[in-house]
């Protein structure tokens, strides 16, 4: 009996290590198009046996060039060549055929499509908020807004993207019942640029074509901001002999018990076929903190009142916002930074506040206008005239309570009403938590009742009330953190969802509620020590990672950010309906992916930070490097590679959020961080930065400022023994700089904290 069990074990980890195979059928096509009918597809012919295809007007021959990279992957070249003949209006296509499909299948296409986007959907112009009774409650399932999705009823399910419109170009699925997944990944462009990505099921879902075209054609209907049938105006091409057209892709198929499998195993691909990104030194962090302040004081804030407005105060949006795009998310850094004018505003700040800006429900006004009027909600849509987006009162309370850490460290008095008003908001969402077991996307601000429920939009809600349980000495905030992040897991991370962040984007996946969730993960795992923390926040950041740009973007030379020779990388997409990149994390520095390197050294956290901390200052404007449309200070949301709006490189002119994610990321972040054990340093800030030499508590560094002008930077060095104490609020708060003159190379000695 025992042998049995023995030759068991052995079979059964033969089976384990079996490479797992995908059942895919590739082919070809030439397909054809008019133009004049929105791209109305007129003639389609598929490659015969031996990769030839013959048109009506030419003959084309495909060569394949098939490399073995490793188990499970393979590298493919696929060239089109029209050997005789012309073809007019088209374009080639290489398609992967699944026989073996299932509609329970998790597709991704990191930062456009999550679970295939497969909800119920709402064709609602742009800024959509529910407008049918039937949709609206607290026990509603999430619903998106009209984006490129796979069909969650019967009917035509396909969906047509833009190689651009993506994280980096790749498509994949979990297969949920033969636990294996499947990716495929692809360059931005070839020499007609963006390819067409898409795929498309079968009637009854049995079979579904993953497919590469080019030049890019989107048939019928393309996306345009909160409408997927908007009409196409791709140009096909006309062929001549001796043109080709060229695809290079690869495919990887490995084992994957759990969508979870498909988002970490993303994470080793992401950029595979990306050169070493640029991280081009254009302004230093203390030197962009200085552009900010300025603007922020002279542009932003309201000497008659006494408080920052979140920008050009032209809509009550742009006036007064408590979170979400700035408020008390702005007074923060402000404070932390600012210089003695500064921080007295941001005093006036929080005596303007307190107590007038607290709801009937208890929690904050959700924004408001002329330093008086304070609105419920969207004052725009009558439905939705007091319905609060709950993460904007859970934003305040996070960094409230770390302005009231600053405030002790800075010898500024705490007005009691401030602590009150702080604490009641904090009650508000216990009581929610309590009545509701969820927070819900939006509350009532007149009642604090569910108006629109599900999400993790307040995403940042367990973190907040776990600091609060130690500010206030209070069990029950912390009670309800550890009780609602558990819920987020289970109801969401854990199904490779995360929704509910975003005001304007219905219940469309967003990177903003997932990043929220990682950090209060990440700050429950400093709290507690409890390891399970420390996992989920591990599953988050992987998740996170398919909204982070992985890879420098081919931005058209004559666009804005072609003249402009700006660097991709790292730019963080908002949400699958605002298709586009952004200058930061709406609206945090990123400090939770440093906390996760501490605890864990996998360097993808580091490397992933430093990608999003560095891209940064290269959008904002100055009058030095001046971005057409924007004013001194001014950082614009938009890295739009893609063509969902104003344009693929182009902005619209106007001061965002993206600021103040600026000012967050240059007080969280170290300019430079030191890992002691592994030998390494690495620059978030504009500097060049080279380990030499070190001992366990110290190391030999050279700096090297390549910017023109003065910078001054905050340098951090760990080993392991430091990095295993958390992080308190405000770690960095007061801690010396290094100052180098333009130009300017040092060479330092470092020692661990």
């Amino acid at each position: 009996m025992k042998q049995f069990f023995i030759v068991l074990a052995v079979f059964l980890q033969s089976l384990a290590a079996t490479p797992v195979t995908a059942g895919y059928t590739m082919r070809f096509a030439i397909q054809q198009y008019d133009f004049a009918h929105y791209n109305k597809l007129t003639n389609r012919t598929i490659a015969d046996s031996l990769n030839k295809i013959e048109t009506q007007t030419g003959n084309w021959d495909i060569s394949i060039t098939e490399k073995q990279i490793e188990a499970g992957t393979k590298e493919y070249k696929v060239v089109f060549r029209l050997e005789k003949g012309f073809e007019k209006s088209a374009a080639a296509l290489v398609e992967l055929e699944f026989d073996n499909w299932n509609r329970e299948n998790y597709v991704l296409m990191p930062a456009a499509v999550y679970n295939g986007n497969r909800f119920e959907s709402r064709r609602i112009a742009y800024s959509p908020k529910l407008n049918d009774y039937r949709d609206i409650g607290r026990d509603k399932p999430m619903i998106i807004s009209d984006v490129p999705r796979l069909n969650i009823a019967d009917g035509v399910s396909r969906i047509q993207e833009r190689s651009g419109s993506m994280a980096s170009p790749s498509i994949g699925f979990h297969s949920s019942v033969e636990r294996y997944g499947f990716f495929l990944t692809c360059p931005q462009a070839n020499q007609y640029g963006d390819y067409g990505m898409g795929i498309e099921e079968n009637r009854c879902r049995s079979k579904a074509v993953i497919s590469l075209t080019s030049p890019l054609v989107r048939e019928i209907f393309k996306y345009q901001i909160t409408d997927n049938q908007f009409p196409s105006d791709d140009k096909p091409r006309d062929f001549s002999a001796g043109d080709e057209v060229t695809f290079t892709f690869r495919t990887y198929v490995f084992k994957s018990e759990r969508i979870q499998d498909l988002f970490t195993y993303y994470t080793g691909i992401r950029t595979d076929f990306c050169s070493t990104p640029a991280f081009p030194a254009v302004i230093s962090f203390s030197n962009s903190f200085e552009v900010l302040e300025k603007k922020f004081n002279s542009y932003n804030f309201v000497p008659e009142w006494g408080y920052y407005a979140v920008g050009g105060r032209n809509i009550f949006l742009q006036d007064w916002q408590i979170g979400w795009t700035g408020g008390m998310i702005s007074t923060y850094p402000l404070l932390f930074m600012g210089k003695e004018q500064t921080r007295k505003n941001v005093v006036a700040n929080f005596n303007w506040l307190f107590p007038a800006g607290i709801s009937p429900s208890g929690f904050f006004w959700d924004s408001g206008e002329k330093g008086n009027r304070w609105y419920g909600g969207d004052i725009r849509k009558p439905q939705a005239e007091n319905w609060h987006l709950i993460r904007k009162s859970a934003d305040a309370v996070y960094y409230i309570l770390k302005q009231f850490d600053l405030m002790k460290k800075q010898s500024i008095a705490i007005d009691p009403a401030w602590e009150k008003g702080t604490r009641g908001v904090a009650e508000a969402f216990v009581k929610l938590w309590k009545k509701n077991g969820q927070f819900g996307q939006f509350v009532d601000s007149r009642t604090g009742e569910i108006t629109v429920g599900g999400s993790t939009g307040a995403g940042i809600a367990p973190a907040a009330l776990a600091i609060a349980s130690q500010y206030y000495n209070e069990p029950a905030f912390l009670e309800t953190a550890l009780e609602s992040a558990q819920w987020m897991y289970d109801n969401f991370i854990s199904k490779g969802i995360s929704c509910g962040g975003v005001g304007d984007a219905l219940q469309n996946p967003d990177s903003e509620s997932w990043y929220a969730v990682l950090e209060s993960f990440a700050v429950l795992y400093d709290i507690s020590g409890d390891k399970k923390w420390l996992r989920y926040a591990e599953e988050t950041a992987a998740q996170l990672t398919t909204w982070v740009m992985s890879y420098d973007y081919s931005f058209p030379e004559k666009s804005l950010f072609g003249r402009m020779n700006m660097h991709a990388t790292g730019a963080v997409f908002a949400n699958t309906q605002n298709k586009h990149g952004s200058p930061g994390i709406c609206t945090h520095s990123g400090l939770a992916l440093l906390r996760l390197y501490r605890h864990t050294g996998n360097d993808l956290y580091l490397q992933l930070l430093k990608e999003i901390a560095h891209s940064i200052p290269q959008y904002m404007a100055t009058a030095e490097r001046p971005i057409e449309g924007l004013q001194p200070g001014w950082v614009n949301e938009r890295v739009s590679t893609t063509d969902w709006f104003e344009g693929i490189g182009e902005v619209f002119p106007g001061s965002t959020w993206a600021e103040t994610a600026l000012m967050l990321t240059i007080v969280e972040l170290p300019g430079v961080y030191v890992d002691l054990e592994k030998k390494s340093a690495v620059a978030l800030d504009h500097v060049e930065v080279q380990y030499v030499s070190g001992k366990a508590d110290s190391a030999r560094i050279i700096l090297k400022n390549p910017t023109q002008q003065t910078v001054a930077v905050t340098i951090v060095a760990e080993n392991n023994e430091a990095k295993s104490i958390p992080w308190k609020e405000n770690h960095l708060f007061g801690k010396q700089k290094t100052v180098l003159q333009p130009g300017e190379t040092k060479v330092l000695m470092v020692k661990s904290e």
